[in-house]
């Protein structure tokens, strides 16, 4: 059930999703992404369920991959903060536009590009599998592929962090584009993508019906909800 003066889950869509736009368009408009990332809570939300993982961790290397990768804004804090917990994190990033592949990858961040429901990597071949505002964009079997997926090849911990659905948050971004100098796709599909994020059940339940696991779910600062689970099917 809905609760009281929260949206209903919408099923817009969202301009970036056509593969037909302009490379350089949506590279610009994931720069925005990543700015409302590091403003809004959406970097913060990832690396705080990552910091919990790293504490725990008796070895001091680790390998992470983030799928849907962006700009790779978010894999180059986690090796920072890794970093300052003397952990020693080699990260890699999936991104299925190569235009976003190719702007994404240098300062020792490889991307690989593939779709992220058949990721091209063996099963429990990296510690830590992060997946940051991508689920909202697939439905059904898809969004269940896609979380398969992610269990698939963590072999530690998989790390999902999506938009909470609220009217708050959709009016935030749409007046936060304007002094930001957001593009106007940004503007549309940062709308789009809040009213087709999750509440903290909706996404319990998806985890739950797709990879039979029970995650650690949580609300975040900034309109974001993650949810976290070890593919033995254990709780931290």
């Amino acid at each position: 059930m809905t609760a009281p003066f929260t949206p209903r889950r919408r099923h817009g869509v969202e301009i970036l999703d056509d593969p037909a736009i302009d490379p350089d368009v949506r590279v610009r408009s994931l720069a925005d992404v990543a700015r409302a990332n590091a403003l809004f809570g959406g970097t913060r939300a990832v690396l705080a369920e990552l910091d919990l993982a790293l504490r725990a961790l008796a070895a001091r290397e680790a390998t992470l991959l983030d799928v849907g990768t962006g700009l790779g804004d978010i894999p180059r804090r986690a090796i920072a903060l890794a970093a300052r917990r003397g952990v020693t994190l080699r990260a890699q990033g999936v991104e299925i536009a190569e235009a976003l592949a190719r702007a994404a990858r240098g300062d020792g961040l490889a991307v690989t590009c593939a779709d992220a429901r058949a990721l091209p990597f063996a099963d429990r071949s990296v510690d830590f599998v992060t997946c940051s505002q991508l689920l909202h964009h697939f439905e059904g079997d898809d969004a269940r592929a896609l979380l398969r997926e992610l269990q698939r090849v963590a072999r530690r911990r998989v790390i999902v962090s999506d938009l909470r659905r609220s009217w708050a948050a959709a009016a935030g971004i749409w007046l936060a584009s304007y002094p930001l100098g957001f593009h106007p796709y940004s503007r549309h599909d940062g709308v789009v993508s809040v009213l087709r994020g999750f509440r903290r059940r909706e996404l319990l339940a998806l985890v739950r019906e797709a990879v039979a696991r029970e995650a650690d779910v949580r609300d975040r600062f900034g309109f974001r909800t993650t949810a976290a689970w070890s593919p033995s099917g254990t709780t931290s």
